[in-house]
């Protein structure tokens, strides 16, 4: 589990913008995008809420709680139920939003603290094309928990985002680099064995002292084809590393066997699980 450094810093400077990444940076990371949410339709549920789009047969199968849809202008957004803040409906031209989640940390065993909401977004088509080539015959109520299905999806070559947006005021970038400096290294030494401290080092030297993230900020962690994961920063590429091992090390963080948040885990499996309704016509 990662480990947050507390207290954090304070800044009461403005916000500076993390350069764009250009082609000839030698890692292309974007998967740390912090941007600041923005309004519009809101989904309000029980546990976790219900993704609403007319444009996707993929989020029309996604089986969450009672809701409350709030008209707007705006592309339809996704509520956290617990701090409120939302999260779009799509990433891109194809990928969902398939559950939402907390992460919280509890400092000196006294006290929670609510560090960032999350939203865990797939590319549909992948999704249904990797439950076609191996798991058509099995129903949606044993995909669910069936291991080696979990294990494959965080294995394959899926377009995948996970997207953190900022809860706590007094977070720092560099409490976030050393959270994931203990998250993501314990998962690479489970996956990956001992040897990794280079791949880690290229992957938390992307989140630089001078990025700020004040509450609101995301940051997106997406797996591109080819396991490319990519870092951006208030919607600006900071870089980018391909590893295979790195993206299921990040993955495993949210979907894996010991998640952040279980209650959004399970809305993850249970979301994708649902494709197989389309996959096999059920």
């Amino acid at each position: 589990m990662a480990s947050l450094r507390f207290p954090f810093s304070f800044s009461q400077h403005s916000v500076p913008k993390p350069p764009h990444a250009t082609s000839s940076s030698r890692l292309s990371v974007s998967a740390v995008a912090v941007t600041v949410t923005v309004g519009g339709a809101a989904i309000a549920a029980s546990r976790n809420p219900r993704v609403v789009s007319s444009q996707s047969q993929c989020s029309s199968l996604l089986p969450w709680g009672s809701i409350a849809l709030a008209n707007s202008s705006s592309e339809s957004a996704v509520v956290e139920p617990k701090t409120g803040f939302s999260f779009p409906a799509t990433i891109g031209d194809s990928r969902r939003l398939l559950g939402v989640g907390l992460r919280k940390k509890r400092v000196l065993g006294l006290k929670n603290i609510d560090v960032y909401a999350f939203g865990m977004y797939a590319d549909c088509d992948d999704v249904k094309k990797l439950v076609g080539e191996k798991y058509a015959k099995l129903p949606a109520s044993e995909l669910r928990g069936n291991t080696s299905f979990i294990d494959d999806l965080m294995e394959a070559d899926i377009k995948m985002t996970i997207r953190l947006q900022i809860v706590y005021g007094k977070l720092n970038i560099r409490s976030v680099r050393s959270a994931f400096q203990d998250s993501v290294g314990n998962r690479l030494k489970k996956f990956g064995g001992l040897d990794n401290d280079e791949l880690l080092q290229s992957f938390t030297s992307l989140f630089k002292d001078e990025y700020k993230i004040p509450r609101s900020s995301t940051i997106d962690l997406t797996q591109e084809p080819g396991h490319v994961l990519n870092v951006s920063i208030e919607g600006n590429q900071v870089g980018s590393v391909k590893s295979k091992l790195l993206c299921r090390s990040i993955l495993d963080l949210y979907i894996g066997e010991e998640p952040f948040d279980k209650n959004a885990r399970e809305d993850f499996l249970d979301n994708v699980a649902s494709l197989a309704v389309v996959v096999d016509g059920r």
